[in-house]
């Protein structure tokens, strides 16, 4: 029940309504008897520095954000992580008596959902399929864990050179290769360990697929197949790869952990892991069929 020493924590976005996090951190707060509620609150780019004086003056515990506010923030806090500011990108606000810090728990979250299942990806080889805020993230989180190489598939846009030299910068296991190179990426799937999907493709009802046939016959039951779409439940990749025996997850293991790592760092206990990944897998599949 909520009272006048409730600790209030949020998501702000726009839109924000569709967003799973209330339902994450709520979930947490009554599993652990935390006194505390978290909602979501729908604000763009205009009104970013009013919500962030907001929560200096409310004494508001911490923030999720979404893009494109990850950046638009950065100026209006005290503080970032050395790994928020080496993507440039904060998803966590951390209010301390305010201060406010900014950190990102988005590549750790792909790092903690792989290890959930018992898969340790230090000195693993990755194919990594996109470049955007997702894919920058876990290339980032990886290289902190001790992957032996990735490889990083990019679209060859106006983006593309400025893009490869920043992640090449940050390891000499990283190589960034044009996504077009069919022959370039059956081969590293078929080097790598884990395969890694961060485009949108097949979100929703898109019943596309991010690769092609001939990267798909690369793909073996040896294979861990991790898509970072947790809508549908089952992308056409996910299925395409449990067909050719790989072991695959969806993107929900990610999104958790994420959140778990904003709830540690706000309440200093570890989320029930568990119970929310019950809770968000029975309102995605709810989605699914409404």
């Amino acid at each position: 029940m909520m009272d006048g020493h409730t600790t209030l924590y949020g998501f702000i976005a726009h839109p924000a309504a569709h967003s799973l996090s209330p339902l994450i951190h709520n979930t947490s707060f009554r599993a652990l008897g935390i006194n505390a509620a978290y909602l979501a609150f729908d604000i763009n780019t205009d009104t970013l520095e009013d919500m962030v004086a907001a929560i200096r003056a409310m004494g508001i515990g911490g923030m999720n954000l979404s893009l494109p506010l990850k950046t638009d923030v950065i100026p209006l806090l005290d503080a970032v992580t050395p790994r928020a500011k080496r993507l440039n990108a904060v998803n966590t606000i951390i209010n301390r008596d305010g201060q406010l810090t900014g950190d990102t728990t988005d590549g750790q979250g792909f790092v903690d959902a792989l290890e959930y299942q018992g898969i340790q990806i230090a000195d693993k080889q990755l194919t990594i399929l996109g470049a955007g805020g997702a894919g920058r993230s876990i290339i980032g989180a990886a290289i902190d864990a001790g992957v032996a190489h990735i490889d990083v598939f990019k679209r060859q846009n106006a983006t593309f050179a400025d893009r490869k030299r920043q992640l090449e910068s940050w390891s000499d296991k990283v190589s960034v290769l044009p996504y077009d190179d069919e022959q370039a990426m059956a081969q590293s799937v078929s080097d790598s360990q884990i395969v890694v999907n961060t485009t949108n493709v097949g979100m929703a009802h898109d019943q596309a697929m991010p690769v092609s046939q001939a990267v798909m016959a690369a793909i073996t039951p040896q294979h861990i197949i991790f898509d970072a779409i947790y809508f549908p439940l089952v992308t056409p990749f996910l299925a395409a790869a449990k067909i050719k025996g790989a072991q695959t997850f969806n993107g929900i293991g990610m999104l958790v952990q994420q959140a778990a790592g904003s709830f540690f760092e706000w309440t200093g206990q570890k989320m029930p892991i568990d119970q929310v990944m019950t809770a968000v897998n029975e309102a995605v599949a709810s989605r699914q069929t409404n």
